[in-house]
């Protein structure tokens, strides 16, 4: 069904509905449902629990409360990792995550957070819903029993924390140093020491010595868990995700018990949220940054010479999977999508805010 009939098909049963009240009230109060939703974030972490806790609040109010959403933060019923395994074996509803944290299970799921060298939210956005990425996401969650949704962008991710400046791809030889994803192998390539430790245990990991250094989000983010405490050098730009998206994926034999209104509810409820907590990023970034500054640390890029290297091991980890056909599917799927949106975005966005900053400064 296309928008268009569901939001006729929903105001005519609507208006049925309210016709019948007084006849119906039992069966309307029996229609209710809460979805047990896991997630990878401690409560109150900036954008990324915002980003859940968004999503739980737009779910009850565009239902009128019929659908809501039982947010758990890890640890209340499992841990930050296991929230893919929750729901694919059907103890949890839905989870509220990163995909690329679960590129063991399948290395496509890189496609639905970030990508080296990959996409900014703009042109993530536009594969999901116009390039066939949506569909790619069903069609990898069949294998493990989820239906796909996104639901949220942090945009594009700084390069990381570090104690010390990186001056060439050598330093990273031997660094401990945390980044998940396809990012955290191009790393392991450069001789990186690479592990995956859930966000909440960062500042630790970060303070005892166990990290040499690590990413997070950005500015907004990464101010509020604390690292400018424990490290000064911050590099501002990466290129393991320029535009990282948040997942939201569903039990699949849940899905398809959901009424076609309440399937519509999740997925508009999971495009505002992306939208939202983008903006709010984005709103907030630059202010943490200056903040962040304020306190003695120092920003910086990585040389080019260090951007080429991540760009050889990049292309190296990349094509190490395309022994698979669906990751070769959805590589190449979101490829000829990004393409086609740099073929504008160079020629207007790009040049547009170049000039700009030539002609303003900024």
């Amino acid at each position: 069904m296309d928008r268009r009939s569901f939001l006729r098909n929903s105001t005519l049963g609507a208006g049925a509905a309210a016709a019948a009240s007084t006849l119906a009230a039992p069966a309307y109060a029996q229609g209710k449902r809460t979805l047990t939703m896991v997630t990878s974030w401690p409560r109150g972490f900036a954008v990324l629990d915002d980003a859940a806790s968004y999503l739980e609040q737009m779910v009850g109010e565009m239902s009128d409360g019929m659908l809501t959403i039982d947010k758990k933060a890890p640890g209340e019923l499992v841990g930050a990792l296991e929230v893919f395994d929750a729901v694919s074996s059907g103890q949890a509803d839905m989870y509220h995550s990163a995909d690329y944290y679960f590129i063991n299970n399948h290395p496509g799921y890189a496609y639905f957070t970030a990508v080296p060298f990959g996409g900014t939210a703009q042109e993530v956005t536009n594969w999901y819903y116009h390039g066939g990425g949506e569909e790619l996401h069903d069609e990898l969650g069949l294998i493990f029993n989820m239906k796909g949704l996104l639901a949220g962008n942090s945009g594009s991710q700084s390069g990381g924390w570090f104690r010390n400046e990186i001056t060439s791809a050598d330093d990273f030889n031997g660094l401990k140093f945390r980044m998940p994803g396809l990012g955290g192998k191009v790393l392991g390539e450069l001789g990186a020491s690479v592990q995956n430790i859930p966000g909440g245990e960062l500042y630790q990991a970060l303070s005892s010595g166990a990290l040499d250094g690590l990413e997070w989000v950005g500015p907004m983010a990464d101010e509020r868990a604390g690292f400018q405490e424990v490290a000064k050098i911050y590099y501002t730009a990466g290129f393991h995700e320029p535009g990282s998206a948040l997942a939201a994926n569903v039990n699949l034999d849940v899905w398809n018990d959901l009424t076609a209104q309440q399937q519509h509810i999740l997925r508009y409820a999971s495009m505002a949220t992306t939208h939202y907590q983008l903006a709010e990023t984005l709103a907030n970034n630059g202010a943490a940054l200056a903040r962040l500054q304020s306190q003695g640390v120092k920003t910086l890029q990585f040389p080019n010479d260090v951007w080429d290297a991540f760009g050889a091991a990049s292309k190296k980890v990349m094509d190490e999977n395309m022994g698979d056909e669906l990751f070769a599917k959805i590589r190449n799927s979101f490829e000829t999508s990004m393409a086609n949106s740099a073929s504008w975005i160079g020629k207007s966005d790009a040049f547009y805010v170049e000039q700009r900053v030539r002609v303003l400064g900024g």
